[in-house]
């Protein structure tokens, strides 16, 4: 089978990311003696540095980690709403929505305190040595992706006019970074030089240096200055200008931790996943939805694309009617046999253009009212001038349904972790000038709206849309992967994972680089989680080269199909080890020719 390069394979270690200097990052640190913690945590604040227009140090991260010989755990780097981020608060300003940009839309970050923890309590390295990459590429510069300057073209009036402290560092003498140009931050690498000095004067110690800095961030001048940011009255896609109402205490009183993942059988496969405070039971419930000869259905044939769409709707459909961290999720019959039984039946020989939620233990689903529905070709985003695809989708105000970055890393000791950092791009908040990166914006995922899963509650998570994967063969950890995407993130995640369990091996392993290079698709029939939060009921979007007679016979069944580019869908990463050989697998994805898989 043809593949754009091939699934790289070891015995050291093996990184997956969506930027090679992230990769690269991540292998120097094993190279250096490091374990997959340190480099996953120097992979991360690279990521920072070379990808801003996807992420940043205010944003959040989950990840998903398998000590060698430990259990599996979730690292829950997603902060909640701030103790002022009320309902009332919010429609008190008139607003039915939480805005797509600026500091009202703020959650208490959570990324840089996740990134410790996991340093501190996994990690071997100082926190010197792993910031040292980023530092580098900030302070000397690094050469711009496309998408950063494409990205900041889109928000040029926005910076200019309003966010000025993000023009200084994104439009120097008025140019947006052009492909290739030299990068630099130097603001950014002093924040982290400061911090790392700060650390270093409170201890000898490693882990005495990471809580240093971890109350830095809390509680030092990282803190103030967020503050001082969240409280400047800022425009943001409301067209007005805000106040944030993230807070001091907020950040000093919250602190990243860990969670036991949600797990499900299928397939002599056991795939872990965050709790439905993320998307991530999606990905179960798809699993649970199929149907038990699935496994006979020809893979990528039009029948195997119309069960997987529709079970993708009705997953969809429960994430909004049911997952959250405002009120108790009934998990366990979402995935309970009985249920899904019953849900498998809904699916029909024609597509369905509904939103279905059900009722699990014979409770009433709630829906929010304020969901924006679009035809194909006729969808708020058009109006918005909106420009960008595959990347974070920006609108000249500032709007933007986001995407976001991965990593996955595996090393010569089995140690194993997929994280999917995000949010605080430098679309979001305009950049703060003490600090060299803007706030986050992830309460744009909660609604106004009261008694809903996923309501506005102060101290309670918005619901995320980022997804890692971890998949076990027999209790052991055999694979992690993932991708950006919003959304989309755990109908592609869950694609890729059917491909490597149903189509054959190369070498002895897995095919990691022919599963993530096979056609993809989406299905957009539920709530987005972005402002303005659209939904275009029936409407399956595909890369072209699917084949027209899949394509002929989707249309058929009644499925809105829309055609994207061939290579548009997805940009997966994954890493992976034969718990029997210990020979170590990774591939990355050609879409967007940014993502790198290195290793040895």
């Amino acid at each position: 089978m043809f593949t754009t390069r091939p699934t790289l394979q070891g015995t050291f270690g093996m990184v997956s990311s969506t930027h090679w200097l992230a990769s690269q990052s991540a292998m120097a640190v094993l190279e250096d003696g490091g374990n997959a913690f340190d480099a996953a945590v120097a992979a991360a604040f690279v990521l920072h540095v070379v990808e801003p227009h996807l992420n940043g140090p205010a944003g959040e991260v989950p990840a998903i980690l398998a000590p060698a010989g430990g259990e599996v755990q979730v690292l829950c780097g997603q902060g909640p709403a701030p103790a002022g981020a009320t309902i009332e608060r919010f429609t008190d300003l008139g607003l039915e929505l939480v805005p797509g940009t600026g500091p009202l839309a703020a959650a208490v970050p959570g990324a840089f305190d996740a990134w410790m923890l996991l340093l501190r309590d996994h990690g071997t390295k100082s926190l010197a040595q792993v910031l040292s990459y980023a530092i580098g590429y900030a302070e000397a510069g690094h050469p711009a992706v496309e998408r950063i300057g494409a990205t900041v073209e889109t928000v040029r009036e926005l910076f200019t006019t309003e966010w000025t402290s993000s023009a200084e560092l994104y439009l120097p003498a008025g140019k947006a970074p052009a492909p290739g140009a030299l990068l630099k931050n130097p603001t950014l690498a002093a924040t982290w030089r400061r911090v790392v000095a700060e650390a270093e004067a409170a201890g000898s110690g490693r882990e005495t240096q990471i809580e240093a800095a971890r109350c830095v961030w809390r509680e030092g001048f990282v803190a103030e200055a967020l503050t001082e940011a969240a409280a400047r009255p800022t425009m943001d896609t409301s067209g007005e200008r805000h106040e944030g109402v993230l807070t001091g205490d907020d950040l000093a009183h919250w602190s990243a931790g860990y969670e036991t993942p949600v797990t499900y059988d299928w397939n002599c496969w056991t795939v872990a996943k965050a709790g439905p405070w993320s998307q991530g039971p999606v990905f179960l419930q798809q699993l649970a939805l199929l149907p038990q000869d699935f496994t006979d259905v020809e893979y990528g044939s039009e029948p195997y694309l119309h069960t997987l769409i529709e079970g993708s709707k009705l997953a969809m459909a429960d994430r909004e009617a049911w997952y959250g961290d405002a009120a108790p999720v009934p998990l366990a019959e979402l995935l309970s046999p009985s249920y899904n039984a019953a849900r498998r039946a809904l699916i029909g020989e024609h597509a369905s253009g509904d939103l279905r939620p059900g009722s699990p233990g014979g409770r009433t689903p709630q829906l929010p009212k304020n969901v924006l529905r679009t035809a194909t070709g006729d969808s708020a985003w058009d109006a918005l001038g909106v420009a960008g695809a595959g990347e974070p989708t920006v609108a000249k105000d500032g709007l933007t349904r986001g995407d976001t970055c991965h990593l996955d890393v595996v090393d010569r000791w089995g140690n194993m972790i997929a994280a999917t950092p995000s949010g605080g791009w430098l679309q979001s908040n305009p950049v703060v000038p003490q600090l060299g990166f803007p706030l986050g914006t992830r309460l744009q995922m909660t609604w106004l709206e009261e008694g809903l899963p996923n309501s506005l509650t102060p101290g309670r998570r918005p619901r995320t849309t980022l997804t890692p994967s971890l998949a076990l063969r027999d209790g052991v950890p055999v694979m992690a992967f993932g991708t950006p995407g919003g959304d989309q993130q755990d109908q592609w995640s869950l694609h890729f994972f059917l491909a490597v369990a149903l189509r054959a091996q190369v070498r002895g392993g897995l095919d990691l680089q022919g599963a993530i290079d096979a056609p993809n698709w989406h299905n957009d029939s539920f709530p987005g989680s972005f402002y303005p939060r659209t939904m275009r009921p029936g409407s399956v979007t595909v890369e072209s080269r699917i084949g027209a007679r899949a394509i002929a016979a989707l249309r058929a069944r009644g499925h809105d199909v829309i055609l994207a580019e061939p290579w548009s869908e997805g940009r997966l990463c994954a890493v992976a080890r034969d718990p029997q050989t210990g020979v170590l697998s990774a591939a990355a994805n050609p879409r967007g020719m940014q993502g790198y898989a290195v290793g040895r």
